[in-house]
């Protein structure tokens, strides 16, 4: 299990007075052990400060993902000033959002799994988690793929001799070379080593991956520019083929895909933002961390990219790729092994740590927040990522099925939270299975919150799998966005007519949170 903080001091706030660090309730033994163990119990302290968050966010951006994601909108046939404003506005609603599903679990202390018993009951609150923690599975291993194709490079630059090993043809299994497998369980390994330490050695190593990757690119752009001139600089990294309103679906289409970038990270935030000092840090960090933070990641991306036009004669998008061209044995081990850890940090903050806490949520006793991380990390192995990540038409559907099935779920949390629940929780209510309890609802489910997924996903869905139908294969792209209205406005009509929302929005009994 993860550390388990020691109890605030004299200083600490009641639940229902709380003060600039909410210090929620703590575990007592009245919890029900089938909702509870010390990981998702309620945090006794809360300890991370804004550069904590805006860390997060770094390791978040600053990988192998987030550079060809960037550089991809560059390439779009828009102006350069028309993507800065489309990454601009699409940032900007990831802020907003991560800041209103931020405040729920920093003011109980509660991970993201354990809010959700909020909207959708004490059990049926396993249906957002295991949702949330498949997705998390998949992308576990691409990324962890994504990395390992990094270390690829440096063994190979090291060693020659291991560079017929990396053909698959010669020497595969399953669709991956031998030198492949081993970069690759040796990233499995180190991943969960990390994981494996808790909470406090996640935060100290991704407070030190987002920066040590800006280190580089500043190297490496600083390197490219010696090698063509300030002159050679082009922020269009294509041909600009749209203008006038012609531009504006795109623009659209550019915003949607850096929301649906950042969907998974973005709906379990309270997985990270329940260990922030105070509500008003976690929004500082989240200022810093993305519309501050992305921006410049954007624009050293595009002056990277554009300058490998010159020196090497063609456009590269892939910064491990960028680093190998380099004539310098040292800075290609150093490049490469940075994107590495940059990419594990993004991985382990975005895909390890949530299905840790969302199958540990199944069945508390039986499945720690370790154990919940490492049936993640094998079940990442079982699906084989590389072959998904081979195939780009599998992973642009896989984006747009899981912003149809991410969207309704933030939908619900937002809507229960904000207009249902007036911002008020029964702490303790989240973890009884008591038939009088709050969230109890009917039978432990929210029926209201689970037809209310279920219709947006499934709206959500058609134009993902009709394509073909006139209109559909663009909107497919906001997906996310169709999903997450929907699941927003279903629930909040339902569940304004039903007496459990009658129930929810009456005037604070003792135990209860104020936000």
């Amino acid at each position: 299990m993860t550390e388990t903080l020691a109890p605030a001091g004299s200083s600490a706030t009641t639940p229902g007075n709380p003060g600039p660090a909410t210090q929620p309730v703590t575990a007592t033994k009245d919890y029900d052990p089938r909702l509870t163990n010390e990981d998702l119990a309620p945090l006794r302290e809360q300890k991370w400060g804004s550069y904590n968050i805006f860390a997060f966010w770094m390791s978040d951006v600053h990988s192998v993902g987030g550079y060809v994601t960037a550089g991809s909108l560059f390439a779009l046939g828009l102006a350069s000033w028309q993507v800065l404003v489309s990454l601009l506005v699409g940032i900007t609603i990831v802020y907003f959002f991560c800041n209103l599903v931020a405040k729920p679990s920093q003011v109980t202390g509660v991970p993201y799994p354990v809010m959700c018993r909020s909207a959708f009951g004490v059990l049926g609150a396993n249906v957002p988690a295991i949702i949330r923690g498949l997705i998390a599975v998949a992308w576990y291993g691409i990324q962890t793929f994504l990395a390992s194709a990094a270390l690829d490079v440096v063994l190979i630059k090291l060693f020659p001799d291991l560079a017929p090993y990396a053909v698959v043809d010669d020497y595969g299994f399953l669709g991956l070379s031998l030198l492949g497998w081993g970069s690759y369980l040796l990233l499995w390994v180190v991943q969960a080593c990390v994981f494996w330490r808790g909470m406090e050695a996640i935060r100290k190593f991704i407070d030190f991956c987002g920066p040590a990757v800006y280190v580089v690119m500043f190297l490496l752009c600083g390197y490219l520019i010696a090698k063509a001139g300030w002159s050679a600089i082009d922020l269009n990294l294509g041909e600009v083929t749209y203008t006038g309103w012609d531009a504006l679906p795109v623009m659209l289409g550019a915003i949607a895909l850096v929301v649906s970038y950042f969907s998974g990270p973005m709906l379990n935030f309270g997985d990270f933002s329940r260990y922030g000092k105070s509500f008003g840090a976690v929004k500082r960090g989240n200022l810093l961390g993305l519309p501050v933070n992305f921006l410049l990641f954007s624009l050293l991306v595009v002056i990277t990219a554009s300058l490998t036009v010159p020196v090497y004669g063609e456009l590269i998008t892939d910064p491990v790729t960028t680093v190998a061209r380099i004539d310098s044995t040292f800075a290609i081990v150093l490049g490469a092994l940075t994107f590495t850890i940059a990419t594990v940090g993004i991985n382990i903050v975005a895909n390890f740590i949530s299905p840790a806490f969302d199958f540990s949520n199944v069945s508390p006793q039986r499945i720690s927040w370790r154990a919940g991380g490492m049936i993640a990390a094998a079940g990442s192995v079982l699906i084989t990522p590389w072959n998904l990540y081979n195939n780009p038409d599998v992973i642009h559907y896989t984006l747009e099925v899981l912003g149809a099935f991410i969207g309704p779920l933030f939908g619900v949390l937002i809507a229960d939270y904000y207009l249902i629940k007036k911002q008020q929780v029964r702490v303790d209510d989240l973890f009884t299975m008591s038939t009088t309890g709050t969230y109890w609802y009917s039978k432990g489910y929210n029926v209201n919150a689970i037809i209310a997924t279920a219709v947006g996903a499934a709206v959500a869905m058609f134009p993902v799998l009709a394509k073909g139908v006139t209109g559909m294969h663009t909107a497919a792209q906001y997906s996310w966005f169709i999903g997450c209205g929907l699941g927003f406005v279903v629930y909040y009509l339902l569940a304004a007519r039903t007496a459990a929302a009658g129930k929810a929005v009456q005037e604070p009994a003792a135990g209860e949170v104020p936000a």
